[in-house]
């Protein structure tokens, strides 16, 4: 494409103070961005590991990651996460357990945010731990949504007088 037909960067693309993106007072932000550690991975690595101690909140920077866990005896891919996206909000606000593995599907990076950072933005600023349970309630909520349609879309009905002989 010749340079003078590029546009600039949407206001949606361009990386945005953390504060912002957590909503949290600025104080909290600095805090945050400032323990943040970004962490570069090339494809087909493990982040991090389903049932292993969480070490803090992932926030998804580029790339395109899948998760994996393994419930039942039964192994389920979560699907994809892609940047933006924040993980691991249950391990964070729970037991500290990673609920599922974290892959990437290609090269990436995430920012992690670690849990004693996050503990003391939410002892100065104790919305943003309620904040963070509001969005692992949508989180459960768009994922129980996203099965039962699944589970619409493969269940059939028989066309009723068939299958008698």
């Amino acid at each position: 494409m010749p340079p003078e037909t590029r546009r600039a960067p949407s206001a949606s693309l361009q990386a945005r103070p953390l504060a912002e993106l957590l909503n949290c007072p600025p104080a909290a932000g600095t805090l945050l961005t400032g323990a943040a550690q970004s962490v570069e991975v090339h494809e087909g690595v493990v982040v991090f590991r389903q049932s292993e101690l969480c070490r803090g909140l992932y926030v998804v920077i580029s790339g395109q990651f899948v998760r994996r866990t393994e419930r039942h005896e039964t192994r389920l891919n979560l699907g994809p996460v892609r940047p933006g996206d924040l993980l691991e909000l249950a391990a964070v606000l729970g037991d500290g357990r990673h609920n599922y593995t974290l892959s990437a599907l290609e090269p990436g990076s995430v920012l992690m945010l670690p849990q004693q950072a996050l503990n003391q933005a939410f002892e100065a600023y104790p919305p943003l731990r309620m904040q963070l349970l509001e969005e692992l309630a949508r989180e459960v909520s768009r994922a129980y949504d996203a099965s039962i349609q699944g589970r619409l879309t493969t269940t059939r009905r028989r066309p009723q007088g068939t299958g008698q002989a």
